[in-house]
């Protein structure tokens, strides 16, 4: 019986090539996206799975008002773990991380200079308890005695191959590894890398201990005091079974008015910690990653699943209005049939195996595209994404769930209402199974409406994120972004005179206009305030500041528009300093005149500033985030991390001219001749700027896939109806053609009814679009305008791409000789 079903169906595709094709290629391309799609999502929901009572294991973070500025920290008080492990209650682990950053790694071999791995990464520093919560296979060494010591370390097995390639693990132990010159460790443990997805991507563990007793590293690990606050101190704690995190989380507060209480002169600012699920931790987007690893969105993650979702409906929907199309001839045969003696369950099996096997061919097809679509998205798709059949055998369960549900969607009523036919009626030619009058008509309607809905969706929505990246990076930032270069240099060498010497060696390349050093550029990622007050001799108005650092030059450079007063000079270091204000500050301490603000004195630092000038305002980030109460002003010459990045303005390039090529070479050989032991990096500012936009960048790609699939779906459905539409009504254009109708007319009548669906499917999907897009553009302080012709343009490109399809099937109908289609009669 079974076989007897294929052996039906592969005759009806041969025999009805055509719609068999385009139901196969819509099918394919809706499933080669949820394939792509389940792959990624798959892949982000899978991180830290694998963790042992991962469902007791929690970062803490810290949340602080500050002047009414709300901020969130992935870090806490060095002080904290210290506490945790002999006050607080229902704890069972505490394992503090400190996230040190890239380090010079040097391993001894005899020589003068060692084994030497500049900006090795993935380096922390943690405790035996660490290994407690994440589950790593110890090759050498045990969890209990191999970070008990100052100086230790365990490595990765991965790593240790790397240092030590000669050696066998057990050899390994006891040698010497060096970090920073200053940081000699002996290795005590050798563990298997974690092969699951993880954000935990660490290889070099050094005891915590070391930081506290390590003459270096004193000063960063501050582990007595509470006051301060640092994203690179991250602390895990696993829960007790029958612990409550609400009270454990009400007790680490409780610890922290303890032993930091509020001070009197800081009224309304709050601090608090926060207990932050492990299984979280991959999708934080307010405390940021763990160390820098990238996080996903979920919201993203269910918009691409949405996304799948709705290109796998429209090549459903194909299917759907192909198959109840070609109705009226398939009756004959379902008549015969019944009169044969089948049931309606054995029709319905077979039109329900047709759909399979067609979906069948379309998975085979999805299986061969995915990984050309990662290979195509590379920028967008995470890395360790891929479409390794063999190792991943839940992708075939995946395939196996769509096979089924594909078939159902696009199956089940197409089989329910062929099979529903009375022989009677069929024998008598009484069914019009593609005739307008037919229920099937006004479903197929339907359908065709929901596809050019979504179609016209994701034009709407690629045309508006395209407008506002657009808007973003063109708009005038209220400084010169282009032509900037920003170098930073070593901290470590802060302490010495190399700083000024590379100064003067750049200073005298001909193709750099201006120079400034200072901290941060004028808009970037990187944000330090204060809070300050402001009296008038009526009031007192305590705001938080932000802080620029920088020096005379910096407002050249960047070519920031001085509104009033003057700009600053080296001299302003003295005494309580001077700053020269933005002017929404200006604003907000009530001068509306820039100029009225000169002079005022401000409480900085348990110091009066001078306000000596105010600037035109400009965006300290991205156009998310609203303009803020600024000050610039010269760094301390004792804070000099504040002032360690170059801002180089070159001249300008001649048209086809390399010009700037050869001033960042001669920036870098002077680099080499100051700063042999480290490497020369550099970035364009405008790049710079541009990233901030990364996220709407990837949105956009992603809406243009989809916009592109969603329309070549859909016009692959409306060919579909138009090739059906022509052969139902051949002798009707015959006789028409012979009573003088011209091609014109003849066009017109077999589109009118489908460009109408067109617009009816415009006119329902505009408030909706509307909508989305409002609430979209709510995540900009700055945005642009949803204008009238977002709408225009969509409805008019969708009109013209179904117009064009159409055009293909109607004029070949139009213009064939009638006496073809009226020979029979």
């Amino acid at each position: 019986m079974i076989r007897n079903y294929f052996k039906i169906a592969f005759r009806g595709f041969r025999k009805h090539k055509v719609f068999t094709a385009i139901n196969v290629v819509g099918l394919s391309i809706g499933i080669s996206a949820a394939l792509v799609i389940y792959l990624i999502v798959h892949f982000d929901f899978t991180f830290d799975q694998f963790q042992k009572d991962r469902e007791r294991i929690y970062r803490v973070t810290t949340d602080y008002s500050f002047s009414g500025e709300v901020g969130h920290n992935g870090g806490v008080t060095m002080a904290l773990p210290g506490a945790l492990t002999t006050e607080a209650t229902g704890i069972d682990q505490v394992a503090p991380l400190f996230l040190y950053g890239d380090m010079t790694v040097v391993i001894p071999d005899g020589s003068a200079a060692g084994n030497k791995i500049k900006k090795q990464g993935g380096v922390i520093f943690a405790e035996e308890h660490y290994f407690n919560l994440i589950d790593y296979k110890w090759v050498s060494g045990t969890a209990k005695t191999s970070l008990k010591a100052p100086n230790q370390v365990v490595l990765t097995t991965k790593q240790a191959n790397i240092y030590f390639p000669k050696l066998k693990y057990d050899d390994m132990i006891g040698r010497e590894v060096i970090y920073d010159d200053s940081i000699k460790t002996t290795v005590s443990g050798i563990v298997e890398p974690l092969k699951e997805h993880t954000d935990f991507n660490y290889h070099d563990f050094i005891s915590y201990i070391t930081g506290t007793t390590n003459h270096f590293l004193k000063d960063y690990f501050q582990v007595t005091q509470w006051g301060n606050t640092s994203s690179s101190s991250q602390v895990f704690i696993k829960l007790s079974p029958t612990a409550n995190a609400a009270q454990v989380e009400k007790q680490l507060n409780a610890m922290l008015k303890k032993h930091n209480p509020p001070k009197p002169e800081n009224k309304g600012n709050t601090q608090d910690f926060h207990l932050q699920p492990l299984t979280d931790l991959h999708f934080d987007q307010v405390y940021g990653g763990l160390d820098g690893e990238r996080t996903a969105s979920k919201t993203t993650l269910y918009g691409l699943l949405a996304i799948a979702a709705f290109l796998l409906i429209l090549g459903c929907i194909n299917f759907i209005n192909l198959t109840t199309a070609q109705a009226s001839q398939r009756a004959k045969e379902i008549g015969i049939r019944k009169t044969m003696g089948s049931n309606r369950s054995q029709l319905i099996a077979q039109f329900l195996s047709e759909t399979f096997l067609i979906t069948l061919f379309a998975v085979i097809i999805a299986i061969g595209l995915a990984p050309v679509i990662l290979k195509l998205f590379t920028d967008f798709i995470p890395q360790g994404v891929t479409a390794n059949y063999m190792h991943q055998p839940d992708i075939f369960v995946f395939l196996l769930i769509l096979i089924l549900l594909v078939s159902l969607l696009s199956g089940f009523y197409p089989a329910m209402m062929l099979s529903g036919y009375k022989p009677v009626d069929v024998l008598k030619n009484q069914v019009q199974g593609g005739g307008s009058k037919s229920r099937s008509a006004w479903l197929r309607k339907s359908l065709t409406v929901t596809q050019f809905v979504i179609a016209q969706f994701f034009i709407m929505a690629t045309i508006l994120v395209s407008k506002q990246i657009y808007y973003a990076l063109h708009k005038d930032l209220g400084f010169k972004k282009d032509a900037i270069v920003n170098i930073s240099t070593p901290y470590k060498q802060l302490n010495t005179n190399k700083q000024e010497v590379f100064r003067d060696k750049i200073s005298a390349i001909p193709q750099i206009e201006m120079i400034s050093t200072g901290g941060a550029p004028p808009s970037s990622g990187n944000t330090n305030s204060t809070e300050v007050t402001y009296k008038d001799g009526k009031k007192e108005l305590k705001t938080d500041l932000q802080l620029k650092f920088a020096d005379e030059n910096y407002l050249k450079v960047y070519q920031i528009k001085l509104l009033a007063g003057r700009n600053l000079k080296a001299s302003d270091t003295t005494g309580g300093g001077a700053f020269v204000i933005n002017n929404t500050y200006a604003k907000v301490l009530g001068f509306r005149n820039p100029a009225d603000a000169i002079g005022k004195l401000i409480d900085f630092n348990e110091k009066k500033a001078e306000i000596v000038g105010v600037t035109a305002d400009f965006y300290q980030r991205s156009l998310r985030s609203p303009i803020k109460p600024l000050t610039l002003l010269i760094p301390p010459k004792r804070n000099k991390w504040n002032n360690r990045t170059f801002h180089i303005a070159l001249k300008a390039q001649t048209a086809g001219g390399n010009e700037w090529k050869k001033a960042i070479a001669s920036v870098e050989k002077a680099w080499k001749e100051v700063y042999p032991e480290d490497d020369f990096e550099y970035t364009f500012y405008d790049e710079n700027i541009a990233k901030f936009y990364t996220a709407e960048q990837n949105t956009s790609k992603l809406l243009t896939w989809a916009t592109g699939l969603s329309i070549f779906i859909s016009c692959l459905g409306l060919l579909g109806l138009a090739i059906y539409t022509t052969t139902l009504r051949t002798k009707e254009i015959g006789v028409r053609k012979v009573l003088g109708a011209s091609v014109t007319q003849i066009v017109t009548l077999l589109s009118t009814e489908l460009i109408w669906l067109i617009v009816l499917a415009f006119v329902l999907v505009t408030p909706i679009a509307y909508w989305a897009m409002h609430k979209w553009m709510e995540n900009f302080a700055d945005r642009t305008t949803i204008s009238w012709w977002i709408f225009a343009l969509s409805g008019a490109g969708m009109l013209t791409a179904a117009l064009f399809t159409l055009s293909f099937q109607t004029i070949k109908a139009a213009v064939a000789n009638p006496v073809r289609s009226l020979r029979s009669e």
